[in-house]
């Protein structure tokens, strides 16, 4: 069963590392065509609502209270299962539809008052109807997942790419030899904003047709009223527990767009945090991330089912949730080590260029830094929250999770004001997640016995020392390596800096004969 779901993480894996790479090229096109000046910043601060709603609702909270559920009916009462799957998608459409609606009315009122151009206000219009989409796409991926097809919803963000880079570049070159202004500017940017929903369309179809082999619809589902009923009682709670991190992102926005969004000064402070703040912590967001959704996520996602299946079976439980603990950590570890030595070349490499200059790669990978130390902690606390969940606990990482979000408020508020100003963000976010993991560590290891066993505690520490021998012969050749200071030496030095790396700890995992190394190559 383990290595049936390492199977499942991997194709996870493999095609999360395609939508991520597309979304280095997304990015990468942003960057270049429009800079990390106010305009990013409106986009990104638009695009992190709908975003928010999918993470939570969609890939987060109602997914992960709906998963268990009918997953279990899929084994005992297929009908049943189905009846549950057409309550919960009519409910969610009628649901998201009216938020959708009452948003757009509320936006339209904010976009008449104070003296600043809502521009920020206009991309949010045009882009909130990918919030019933995409939320639909991650509930019908859920029940793929159950079906054992993971791939067409990792696939999902690939299409997102795709259709943002065309409309930046279909933009840019309508822009060629015109002195551009803002109008023009704002048009362009409008235009991706669309892309978004059109992408949204797309993603739904796909969704719906790779279903087609496992009928779920049916007009009849009194039979479904009490489960459903029984997933939202727990999708509430589960908000908090897997949002966690989106929350603190939501929080990280809204602080550092609020030069753009509001203006220069906090009543008759001047703001600590310059426009450009957003587009800043934002490029850093999808560079800390990358890891993060190619590898973390993906065990989470892949273990989620095989742990709802096994919620009954406390052995198998527990070695699913040692052996997912300690993947994550082999793997995030030294990504966390390795995003911190080669972050300047990674930011340099991939969005300079064009309007995004030097100066603007030293401030993205100075936020980086703050955001890199805890990528082993974000994928940690996705198993783990999902291991509470699997178990029906819904209040444990609840509790925990408002703590975590009032700390990083907080923090957030007080460290934007010493010299790290919006790199304070990315750090406070790194120091919550690294104490949402040990909290919810210690409390899933009252409620599965001997969880951390001595296994786990080997793997840790030899993964420790793996990640210190890697640091160090990194660093050694990121000291002797000539300074970088264009695109084309970047290019060229994080190659090679990455490959020395990948080396180093992958040589040392085969001669210390980790199993880790052959569970995540499939060779278990």
């Amino acid at each position: 069963m383990a290595e049936r779901f390492e199977s499942h993480a991997r194709t996870v894996s493999l095609l999360t590392l395609v939508s991520r790479v597309t979304g280095l090229a997304r990015d990468a096109t942003f960057s270049r065509v429009f800079g990390a000046g106010p305009l990013m910043d409106a986009f990104f601060f638009a695009f992190m609502v709908p975003n928010l709603f999918r993470r939570l609702f969609g890939e987060g909270a109602l997914a992960a209270a709906f998963l268990p559920a009918y997953a279990k009916l899929v084994d005992e009462n297929p009908e049943r299962a189905r009846a549950l799957a057409s309550r919960t998608i009519h409910r969610l459409t009628v649901t998201l539809g009216a938020v959708v609606l009452a948003g757009e009315l509320l936006l339209m009122m904010l976009s008449t008052l104070g003296d600043r151009p809502p521009v920020a206000i206009w991309l949010m219009m045009i882009m909130l109807p990918y919030m019933p989409l995409v939320c639909l796409v991650a509930l019908l991926g859920a029940m793929l997942q159950v079906h054992r097809r993971f791939g067409p919803t990792a696939a999902a963000p690939i299409v997102l790419n795709v259709c943002l880079i065309t409309a930046a570049l279909f933009g840019a070159r309508l822009s060629v030899n015109l002195d551009i202004v803002d109008d023009e500017r704002i048009a362009h940017v409008a235009l991706v904003a669309l892309a978004v929903v059109i992408a949204g369309i797309i993603q739904l179809s796909w969704s719906m047709l790779a279903l087609r082999r496992h009928p779920w619809w049916q007009r009849d589902t009194d039979a479904a009223r009490d489960d459903l009923r029984s997933v939202i009682r727990q999708a509430g709670p589960m908000i908090l527990g897997l949002g966690v991190l989106q929350i603190n992102t939501l929080f990280d926005g809204i602080i550092a767009s609020y030069p753009t969004t509001v203006g220069p000064m906090l009543g008759s402070l001047e703001y600590p945090l310059q426009e450009g703040a957003m587009a800043g912590v934002s490029f850093a967001q999808r560079l800390y991330q990358f890891p993060l959704g190619v590898f973390g996520i993906a065990i989470a996602t892949a273990i989620f089912p095989l742990l709802a299946r096994q919620a009954d079976q406390p052995e198998d439980f527990a070695t699913t949730v040692r052996r997912g603990l300690r993947l994550v950590v082999f793997i995030g570890l030294p990504a966390s080590a390795g995003l911190m030595l080669v972050r300047e070349p990674l930011v340099a490499a991939f969005l300079q260029g064009g309007e995004f200059t030097r100066e603007d790669s030293t401030a993205v990978g100075w936020i980086l830094l703050g955001y890199a130390p805890a990528v082993w902690a974000y994928s940690m606390n996705h198993v783990l929250t999902r291991a509470f969940y699997a178990k029906g606990d819904v209040r444990t990482p609840v509790r925990i999770a408002v703590r975590i979000v009032l700390l990083n408020l907080i923090l957030n508020c007080a460290l934007i004001w010493t010299p790290l100003r919006e790199a304070g963000l990315a750090w406070s976010t790194s120091i919550c997640a690294t104490l949402q993991a040990i909290w919810l560590l210690r409390v899933q290891g009252r409620t599965s016995a001997n969880l951390i066993d001595r296994d786990v505690r080997r793997s840790w520490m030899r993964t420790l020392g793996l990640t210190l021998m890697m640091t160090a012969i990194v660093g050694a050749a990121t000291i002797a390596w000539p300074t970088i200071t264009t695109w084309r030496d970047a290019v060229i030095a994080l190659p090679v800096l990455t490959v020395i790396g990948v080396l180093a700890f992958g040589l040392g995992a085969m001669t210390l004969m980790k199993q880790e190394l052959r569970w995540f190559l499939g060779r278990a």
